[in-house]
């Protein structure tokens, strides 16, 4: 790996590159921090996309690429005269020496996680946050939404004695849900709904399992299985239109066999 001297000139190269372009190229001259949001929300998810994967090629390029972002934002910010990247730097730097007292500090947290975590969401109500879930975003995707809501509860105590008492709660909810179906009350079936999905979060995370990345691996696993369909049903001339679902579960079952003879469990 390159030394410190190394990274150090790296960055400062980007600082530099930044700076002509905002100087010297007419797109980059004109961008807010508004036009290039919708950017940086899609420059994470395709980091996030490489990180499922574990391509680590492509981790370093949209490393790069978000990287490109915060130095436009505080680029920018150096412009209006809020802050600029030292500021940006400082402030992250701040905040993580007063948010790690046991490792810049004396605090002891006896080398446990969950401990600190702990701590961590105490400290954060100190900066300001008066409420313990009023650092999770409002914008954040429902279902990791739902996990980070649940996750600094736990922080805090909020939490089941023992997980496995969570799947009483999934089945009482899932009960509810059966009963507002029966009745087809639309708003009472979606309100069911969302407590079945909070509570199978719920259960996700207690078996340290990110629900995110499992939902994702069957929306891919899904994807395959379905083009497998796709494809061997135009290979015989024929339409999914046309065919019954008996005839498509034939192919459905071979492309689940390709998956297990390449190592995937099927759930």
């Amino acid at each position: 790996m390159n030394n410190r001297n190394d990274k150090l000139e790296a960055l400062g190269r980007l600082l530099d590159i930044m700076d002509e372009l905002r100087t010297k190229c007419p797109w980059d001259r004109e961008q807010t921090f508004e036009s290039i949001r919708n950017n940086t929300i899609e420059e994470t998810y395709e980091l996030a996309d490489a990180i499922l994967k574990g391509d680590m090629e492509h981790t370093k390029k949209e490393l790069g690429d978000l990287l490109l972002h915060i130095v436009f934002y505080a680029k920018m910010g150096s412009e209006t005269g809020h802050f600029d990247i030292k500021d940006v730097a400082d402030s992250i730097s701040a905040k993580l020496i007063f948010r790690h007292p046991h490792v810049f500090g004396d605090t002891d947290v006896q080398n446990n996680p969950e401990t600190v975590k702990k701590n961590w969401e105490e400290l954060k109500i100190k900066e300001g946050n008066h409420s313990v879930l009023g650092g999770v975003p409002s914008s954040l995707p429902s279902l990791i939404k739902a996990n980070r809501i649940q996750e600094k509860a736990r922080a805090v105590g909020f939490d089941w004695d023992e997980r496995s008492q969570v799947w009483d709660k999934v089945e009482e909810e899932l009960q509810e849900l059966k009963v507002e179906i029966e009745q087809m009350d639309k708003p009472r079936m979606e309100n069911e709904f969302g407590d079945l999905f909070f509570s199978l979060v719920n259960a996700a995370r207690l078996y340290g399992i990110d629900p995110e990345t499992a939902l994702e691996r069957t929306n891919r696993k899904f994807i395959s299985r379905f083009n497998y369909l796709e494809n061997e049903t135009l290979k015989k001339g024929r339409s999914l239109k046309n065919m019954t679902l008996d005839e498509m579960n034939v192919i459905w079952e071979q492309a689940k066999n390709r998956d297990e003879g390449r190592g995937t469990r099927d759930k």
